[in-house]
């Protein structure tokens, strides 16, 4: 007989109610282990061997261990330590400089070269996996950064000297049975754990979120812990490491003055020394007399040192010019060579102590682009060994413009931070055959020049060039009616007896600055311009170096001035404001 109505509703209601028991202890089953912080442990790091944590952070990067010795990769080295660490690929070197040394280490090879002495190493330069390493022990010596393998980790931690970073200490999980606190692989109680860290234990407190603090164990795990669970403490702040470097030099400056150089002209024989005449507040001559004249690194020489002589009676300075001889492709050959380089440092290091230099100034033009880096790898490595012999080093720059081989490759910046002074080639507005007439160097296009300049350049190592000379623009006006524009330089005498011969009398050009004078030829109705270059113009770039306080001035070149043009580069530059 079928159960009555009643009964059924009944059971049917009995089924309902387990049946919402049953999903109501489920889902507060499933609340508890939702809301339960996880118990399971990781390892850190997602278990990778030699780890490299940089001031807090994990690189992707990990070190090399053999036989007990460490080795980093260049890259990070390059990226963290040292942006100038450099791969010489000819030699297959890695290349170190400061401002003292120089460390070569080529690959597979247990010597090392620290300015020219041999240094053996305990394990090479190498490749392994397409990553490049390189051997810490010679580097610990060079950079101000301390590095320390922790034991139980396994971890390298590297720091800067100096980095300073706030500490916390770990509290106790419950008063009464104080137990250890975890570290967690994320900010949430349902990341798996890391390691544990009893009470009182230190942290590194690297950052804070949602909540927790991101930290780092003494033994180098990084991870998260609850705010709650952390005490502030202390800061801690990485040892300041003794400088590893002599203290550096400070570069020569006349005494109570600025720098007055003159750069000497020297095509194919060296001046009579007898017909020059004093120059006024001059400290510092520059002949052009070594040049790069091969592919092969080899220097070409017109030094006199009977001039040197003279000079140093005189009281001068002597800066012997290196220049590249405006070739790109012997430029390139030595820059791309350490043994090229080399080659070339060693004979301006013989030259400069044969002939009893003073300093070094640098003049590399017309260079590719991608030379930009080797240019300043190059200086990088000469300098430390010019600064061993007492001499001073500069360098010549042009202003900023967007030519590759005129501008862009100069690293004025890099340059600067190596070199004791830079000359900044203020001059050329109007090239020798420029289509258009204009001013070698008018003033607002000299001060806009130099402002570019200083934005790389300290002034405290900025020589304001300026020019001795001037020229004078033909203007001819062609059948078709084009103008075809013709130059010749003229020395600052030369332009004065051209001005007189012709009876002119130079007005003041308002838009450059200077003095200027305009003529037409009856004879072929030809228009000749000139802007001068005198003691007006030369007052007024005068007062640009002192009114950005630069190191002092350089003259391209001696020979093209008017002599009473010393009086007033030196008085100007003497005179207190």
């Amino acid at each position: 007989m079928p159960p009555r109505p009643k009964r059924r509703r009944r059971q049917a209601g009995l089924l309902l109610a387990v049946f919402l028991l049953g999903i109501g202890g489920i889902s507060a089953g499933a609340w508890y282990l939702l809301q339960r912080p996880s118990s399971e442990h990781v390892a850190p790091y997602d278990g990778r061997k030699n780890v490299i944590v940089f001031q807090g952070a994990v690189e992707e990067q990990s070190f090399l261990l053999e036989n007990g010795e460490i080795s980093l990769p260049f890259d990070f080295i390059k990226n963290r330590l040292d942006p100038s660490i450099y791969w010489d690929e000819p030699t297959k070197s890695v290349i170190v400089t400061t401002k003292d040394k120089v460390l070569q280490m080529e690959s597979d090879q247990l010597v090392a070269y620290l300015n020219k002495t041999p240094v053996n190493l305990r394990v090479p330069v190498k490749e392994v996996d397409d990553v490049r390493y390189v051997p810490l022990e010679p580097l610990k010596k060079l950079y101000p950064f301390a590095m320390k393998l922790l034991a139980d980790s396994g971890v390298l931690l590297v720091e800067k000297a100096g980095y300073a970073v706030q500490q916390g200490k770990v509290l106790a999980a419950d008063d009464d049975q104080p137990q250890a606190q975890p570290i967690r692989s994320g900010p949430s109680p349902h990341q798996p754990i890391v390691a544990e860290l009893p009470p009182e234990a230190l942290v590194d407190v690297l950052g804070e979120e949602a909540g927790w603090y991101r930290v780092l164990s003494a033994d180098g795990v990084l991870g998260y812990m609850p705010k709650e669970a952390v005490a502030l403490a202390q800061v801690r702040q990485t040892a300041l490491k003794e400088a590893a470097e002599k203290p550096e030099p400070a570069a020569w400056k006349p005494l109570g003055g600025k720098i007055n150089l003159a750069w000497e002209h020297v095509v194919n024989r060296n001046p009579n020394v007898a017909e020059i005449p004093q120059m006024p507040g001059l400290n510092v001559v520059s002949p052009t007399w070594f040049e790069l004249i091969d592919n092969q690194g080899n220097l070409g020489s017109k030094a006199d040192a009977a001039y040197v002589k003279w000079a140093h009676n005189r009281g001068y300075k002597v800066w012997g010019l290196v220049s590249n001889g405006f070739n790109p492709d012997f430029t390139q050959a030595m820059l791309k060579d350490y043994r090229l380089r080399s080659k070339m440092i060693a004979q301006i290091l013989h030259y400069a102590h044969l002939y009893d230099l003073d300093g070094i100034n640098l003049d590399f033009e017309n260079v590719y682009l991608e030379d930009k880096e080797r240019l300043v790898q190059f200086v990088r490595e000469l300098t430390p060994y010019l600064h061993e012999q007492g001499l001073t080093v500069s360098m010549d720059v042009t202003v900023k413009s967007n030519s590759e081989r005129w501008s862009l490759f100069y690293d004025r910046a890099a340059l600067a931070r190596t070199v004791d002074y830079i000359a900044v080639m203020t001059y050329d507005e109007y090239w020798a055959s420029s289509p258009v007439a204009g001013s070698v160097a008018s003033l607002p296009w000299t001060e806009k020049g130099l402002q570019g300049v200083l934005e790389e350049v300290p002034a405290k190592k900025l020589l304001l060039g300026v020019p001795f000379y001037t020229r004078l623009w033909k203007e001819v006006k062609q059948p078709d009616g084009t103008v075809k524009v013709t130059s010749k330089a003229y020395s600052m005498k030369g332009a004065e007896d051209w001005i007189r011969e012709r009876n002119l009398t130079p007005q003041l050009d308002a838009k450059t600055g200077q003095m200027f004078v305009s003529y037409v030829d009856p004879s072929d109705g030809a228009t000749y311009k000139m802007w001068l270059e005198d003691q007006h113009s030369m007052a007024k770039r005068m007062e640009l170096v002192k009114k950005y306080n630069l190191a002092g001035v350089a003259a391209w070149r001696r020979g093209f001035e008017k002599e009473e043009i010393w009086t007033t580069i030196g008085e100007s530059l003497s005179r207190k404001e």
